[in-house]
Order: C-alpha cells, then structure tokens, then sequence
C-alpha cells in the first residue's frame, strides 16, 4: 500500500527538481517513465506556472491577450510560438510583450512578420487580433521562409508569390501568387472585419487547407492543397503605428 504521505512529498520534490530544469530538459523527462510523464502533463501544476511566470513578460501575463488559454502550459507554449523579431520586416518590431508587432509609419512599404515556429505536420490553430488601423490592405495567413518580409508601396504582400496564402481584411479577398482566389467568406454582404475581433486561423497540414474563424464561426475552407512544406503564421501591414497580435492555441478542437 502506497503512503500518501511519501507521495506528497515525492510528489512536492519533483516539482522544486522540474522547476530548475530546462523546457528541452522537461520534454526528455516525460519520457522517463509513466508516473513523470502524468505528472508533466499535469497543465496547471506549480512546474509550469513556476516557468510560465519566469519566462512570459509580466505585460502579457497582465493582460487579457492570453484569455483564450487556460493553463500555464498552454500560455508558455503560446509564447514560444509567437511573432518572430529576427523573421520579420525592418520595419516591424516586437513589443515587450513578446505577442504584439508594431509597424513603423514608413511611407511606401509593405511590412510582414512571421511567428517563431512553422508547421508541417498535424492541426495547429492560432489566434491573430488586429489591435490598430487595417488601411488600404491587411492580409492575415500563412507563408513558407521563402516568403518576401518587405516591399515597395502599399501592396497585398501575403498571397504575392506562390509561397505564401492570405486573406485580405479590407476587402474580404483570398490571394495566392499575385492572384484573387475569390471573395471570403462564401456569404452575401459578408460582414467587414472589425478591429479587435479574434480570427482563429486553422491550418490543417494532414489534408493541406487553411480555414479561419471569427467570433467561433467557422467560415470555410479557404485553401485546399498547400503544399508539403513547413508554414508559418503571417501577417502583412501597411498602415503606420498598427499592431497585431497572434497567439497560438495548439490542436483545434473539433465542432
């Protein structure tokens, strides 16, 4: 018979131990044994809050930009796959809260950013929040590394090339390869985008389709057949002092 005062405290230790170690290093534990892959699972536990409050910035943990997570896990993960700022245009840079770009008020450019960690494999959905002025064009979707960052004027610079797929806000347009896919969503006198709405992007890389939501309804597929390649949640701005959050969800849940 197990003493539960002997796992209490086992179970206390483990949790100074996990608290000193690296993420990498936590991964490689939970595959030590069943008991230790429970106990890093465990999404709430003081492990994860202990790196959670250690590593996300206190301006997002302030804020309610993290509300659609639930769990410190989940909200040091969001972190860890957030807006890159060495993947994104000069013109573009991170606030201190790790999840918000700014765009300088250039003149004559097209700004874009791309987060930390790109997809290849499985479902993964992401949150993007337009938090400032959209202009004459605001492309939210997805892009291979290959993907310009920057250009000349105030253009759709994701959907551009043939590495990159996005959907114009402002005029409700699909692009892919300097070309309009058509109008999204499918609806008649489908409804403007307004600033700070929540769209969750869900990228599908078992089927090859992108799809959005907005205000948890679900608008459609929007592309079929992306190619076997690892994506990256992309944004591309034009308007001066804009800012625009993404956080990353993890596996959409279905319905």
């Amino acid at each position: 018979m197990v003493d539960p005062v002997a796992a209490l405290c086992n179970y206390n230790v483990l949790e100074v131990i996990f608290s000193y170690l690296e993420l990498d290093d936590l991964s490689k534990c939970s595959q030590v044994c069943k008991s230790w892959y429970h106990f890093l699972n465990d999404e709430i536990s003081d492990v994860w809050r202990w790196h959670c409050l250690n590593k996300l910035p206190k301006e997002a943990l302030k804020s309610d930009l993290l509300a659609s997570l639930s769990t410190y896990k989940t909200k040091l993960r969001a972190y860890f796959h957030a807006w890159s700022p060495n993947d994104c245009s000069r013109n573009v840079y991170i606030k201190p809260n790790g999840f918000t770009l700014h765009r300088n008020p250039v003149a004559q450019s097209t700004d874009a950013a791309r987060g930390k960690i790109g997809f290849k494999h499985g479902r993964h959905a992401w949150e993007v929040i337009w938090e400032g002025p959209l202009g004459t064009v605001a492309v939210i979707g997805i892009s291979t590394k290959e993907a310009a960052l920057q250009c000349h004027g105030y253009v759709a610079l994701l959907g551009s090339d043939e590495q990159s797929w996005g959907w114009n806000l402002v005029e409700n347009h699909l692009l892919h390869n300097g070309d309009m896919q058509g109008s999204y969503p499918l609806l008649n006198n489908a409804p403007k985008y307004q600033v700070g709405e929540r769209i969750r992007v869900i990228l599908d890389c078992d089927d090859n389709t992108l799809s959005f939501e907005k205000n948890y309804e679900f608008l459609g597929v929007a592309f079929r057949g992306l190619p076997d390649k690892k994506l990256y949640p992309t944004v591309s701005a034009v308007y001066g002092n804009t800012e625009v959050s993404m956080v990353y969800l993890g596996t959409p849940l279905d319905g």
